[in-house]
């Protein structure tokens, strides 16, 4: 079969010839009909540092993904040939602590399709019985794809209990508009959107937020406090992981308000503990994949009833063989694209 593989330790990636994966036990083999790009994927194609810290070519990468079943392990009980699955890209061990009470998401011993095992930009992808989540039929193939990320901001959306409240997405990456898509559909009452890409920003004006501000232009926490009379925000996202936006975001959740931490920064990021979070008595969740499975649950509720609408974030298809094209697109001087969709 054909696969997008990391060869080498150096930027860049190979659509090449690689074995099929092999169908034993608790595996199944998916013919992936779509896959998206993640900043995860990013990081591996440009071989920055973080990727060269955790991934040991050769490799197969990708993580996000939806296909068709072909072939079930000899002790696969749940999925058949022929189901539409997505996968839940945290493959759990199903033995630690975490497993056993409720958070496989939080698995000690965790492995991470396209990152820690081979992956699924390629024609088949085999996959753990427990982390497919069978889909109907009804989704298209593209917006299936998509559940996994979506996932991570219903998540977030969701621990913050926005309805009625003063919420503040900071990131215009695909997590940011995804919770900003979530956030409205929550019922929050007064939604303020931070970016910095105007093509991202544009994005983010489809979910109709009450503001979209610019933090490339100007003080963002600055223009916020002014327009809650100096009170803050009761709820802040931050999708972005950017250090600026952290402190932004911990200067603008008001006093006894919920911070939402999604956004991985690329280095450490200092805090003033005492000021920031301490003697404003905010509550800080951090959020770290999707529920297993419950938030897939409201993912395909939200998607299959039409809540929200995926269709305004995904901006390109390719084909995996042009991933160089893909990648134009996300020079991070000049982003001219949403979520990006590639079909092997």
């Amino acid at each position: 079969m054909k696969a997008l593989r990391k060869e080498t330790p150096a930027p860049g990636a190979r659509y090449v010839d690689v074995p099929m994966p092999e169908v034993t036990s608790h595996l199944v083999l998916i013919r992936v009909k779509a896959a998206s790009f993640c900043g995860t994927d990013l990081h591996i194609y440009s071989w920055d540092e973080w990727a060269a810290k955790r991934v040991k070519p050769p490799l197969t990468f990708g993580h996000e993904f939806a296909g068709e079943v072909v072939e079930v392990g000899e002790q696969v009980e749940r999925i058949r040939p022929g189901d539409h699955v997505a996968g839940e890209t945290h493959i759990p061990c199903l033995e630690c602590y975490q497993c056993r009470t409720g958070q496989m998401h939080l698995c000690q011993n965790v492995e991470i399709l396209g990152v820690d095992r081979d992956g699924c930009f390629a024609e088949y992808v085999a996959m753990p019985e427990v982390c497919c989540v069978t889909t109907d039929p009804a989704l298209p193939w593209e917006i299936a794809t998509l559940q996994e990320p979506f996932g991570n901001s219903v998540y977030a959306v969701s621990e913050a209990d926005v309805m009625g409240k003063t919420v503040a997405v900071f990131g215009d990456g695909p997590a940011g508009l995804f919770a900003t898509a979530v956030a409205r559909a929550f019922g929050a009452a007064k939604l303020y959107c931070i970016g910095m890409q105007p093509y991202r920003m544009e994005l983010l004006r489809r979910y109709q937020p009450d503001e979209v501000i610019d933090a490339g232009c100007t003080d963002a926490a600055r223009e916020i406090l002014d327009r809650t009379r100096g009170s803050g925000v009761d709820v802040v996202l931050e999708m972005s992981g950017a250090p600026a936006a952290i402190h932004q975001g911990l200067r603008v959740v008001r006093k006894g308000g919920t911070y939402v931490a999604f956004g991985i920064p690329a280095t450490a990021v200092p805090i003033d503990f005492a000021d920031e979070v301490i003697f404003k008595g905010i509550t800080i969740k951090a959020i770290n994949g999707r529920k297993m499975f419950a938030t897939w649950e409201q993912v395909q509720n939200l998607l299959l009833t039409g809540r929200i609408d995926l269709r305004p974030v995904l901006t390109h298809t390719f084909p995996l063989a042009k991933i160089d094209d893909a990648i134009h697109l996300l020079d991070h001087g000049n982003v001219r694209a949403g979520k990006i969709v590639l079909t092997p």
